[in-house]
């Protein structure tokens, strides 16, 4: 998770925020849980959240499947809830997330940490707009440097500047150590198993793209 898709979290309609206070995942269907079916006396052993809703949904309606919804809330969550942890490092930090990725993605691009920005677009997910607004950012503190290609003019290089590649450098070994942390409830051959489930199903949603 070294590149975090900071603004690309999942979506639909089944999925929407998470809150410390009820913990509940709510949609355009999904009626609040109310506050008895959240005391940890009514958990059955290893439920979660989504369990509890899925259920509501049977007795509710039991002739519709609901076994979609239990996936992709489940990893909305969990999306959820690992960029908060990854903020709140890099927050320790005075660095954004998406700074983090766009300085990571130019320092993994040997070997003049370079790229123009519609490649730099590709690998970060987002739109050209939204990656001029941070390379701005970027800019203004001295951490990438950006020009016009010398032998393209209609063609912007961004390159990680002496001053970036010492930040991304300094903070990687503490985000790989903050993931593991986050990660700590999976075994490695747990790991291994998500990690395929979930590439077969960014495969099949068309992310296949060079990052």
């Amino acid at each position: 998770m070294n590149d975090t898709l900071t603004d690309t979290t999942l979506t639909n309609t089944t999925l929407t925020t998470h809150t410390a206070a009820d913990e509940t995942l709510t949609d355009h269907t999904v009626t609040e849980d109310t506050a008895a079916d959240h005391t940890a006396a009514d958990r059955a052993p290893g439920e979660d959240a989504v369990d509890r809703i899925l259920g509501q949904w049977a007795r509710v309606r039991p002739d519709v499947d609901c076994s979609a919804m239990g996936v992709a809330g489940r990893i909305s969550r969990a999306s959820r809830l690992l960029e908060k942890g990854i903020k709140e490092y890099f927050t320790g930090h005075d660095l954004e997330p998406w700074e983090f990725d766009v300085l990571a993605t130019l320092l993994r691009s040997t070997p003049d940490h370079r790229l123009c920005m519609s490649d730099l677009a590709t690998a970060a997910m987002v739109s050209s707009a939204a990656l001029t607004n941070r390379v701005d950012r970027l800019v203004v503190k001295g951490l990438v440097h950006r020009e016009v290609s010398p032998s393209n003019r209609r063609m912007v290089l961004i390159t990680l500047t002496g001053e970036g590649r010492a930040v991304a450098d300094a903070l990687l070994a503490g985000h790989v150590a903050n993931e593991e942390r986050l990660l700590a409830g999976l075994t490695g051959e747990d790991r291994e198993q998500l990690s395929g489930l979930l590439r077969k199903l960014l495969t099949s949603l068309g992310d296949v793209g060079s990052c």
